[in-house]
């Protein structure tokens, strides 16, 4: 339709329909109050599947991969309430099981101590795959033999076991402290070296050591380090004292 000067008029917008308008006017959500406190569901304090064991547990991780040439330290902890494997019947056994599973799988057992309720182990291995298997065998081994001695069936160690690589010779020298001083950290000895460990036969004492009170003969399966590093290269920062207190490693 033209005006009367000749120009098109425009066309007006549409008026918007009743149920359009309804739909942008709609009402506000009413969420009901409740006249009672929620006691269940949600996130909360103790909620979850307790544990059965009081200590933390080594996480299933991926484990950090290591070279051949790096030795590592590993912590096999056993289940609550058994007796301590210090004993010395108790200990001539663990022995002879370390001794079976010491050299299998591409591991190497090269240093222990054997604690009350824990055992601190310095291993080779070729390689990641070689350390699990081994130390699975190695496992099944002290399982066993402890059950045998105890008279008894079920689990004896508590958790996966837990490896820390030690790629340089400060943190070599550190982990032979305190793996073959372990038993002074917990108030198991109080001077000397530990006759439940391998320090009776350590070669890296800065001191001659005498092994006539250690109550068993020396493992006719104890062979030498093979890795450069937990064979010679630590000494260079000195050898340890046979008073020496343990750090962590």
């Amino acid at each position: 339709m033209r005006e009367p000067d000749g120009k098109r008029r425009r066309s007006q917008p549409a008026v918007a329909s009743t149920r359009g308008a309804r739909r942008r006017q709609r009402r506000p959500h009413l969420v009901q109050a409740e006249l009672f406190a929620r006691t269940w569901g949600g996130k909360r304090e103790g909620s979850g599947r307790k544990r059965r064991e009081p200590r933390s547990r080594v996480a299933h991780r991926p484990r950090a991969t290591f070279r051949a040439s790096c030795p590592v330290h590993v912590t096999l902890r056993l289940a609550e309430g058994l007796p301590s494997p210090r004993v010395p019947a108790t200990y001539r056994a663990l022995l002879a099981a370390l001794g079976g599973g010491s050299q299998r799988f591409g591991m190497r057992l090269v240093h222990w101590s054997v604690l009350g309720n824990h055992m601190h182990l310095i291993v080779e291995a070729a390689d990641l795959r070689a350390l699990s298997r081994g130390m699975q065998g190695l496992g099944v081994r002290i399982a066993r033999t402890l059950n045998r001695c105890w008279g008894r069936t079920g689990r004896v160690l508590a958790d996966r076991f837990h490896a820390r690589p030690l790629p340089s010779p400060r943190e070599v020298r550190t982990a032979l402290a305190y793996v073959l001083h372990n038993a002074r950290k917990h108030r198991l000895l109080t001077a000397g070296v530990d006759p439940c460990s391998s320090g009776p036969w350590f070669d890296g004492w800065r001191r001659g050591v005498c092994c006539a009170e250690v109550a068993v003969e020396r493992p006719g399966w104890l062979r030498a380090a093979g890795t450069w590093l937990l064979a010679r290269e630590w000494r260079r920062l000195g050898l340890l004292d046979v008073d020496e207190w343990p750090a962590g490693p």
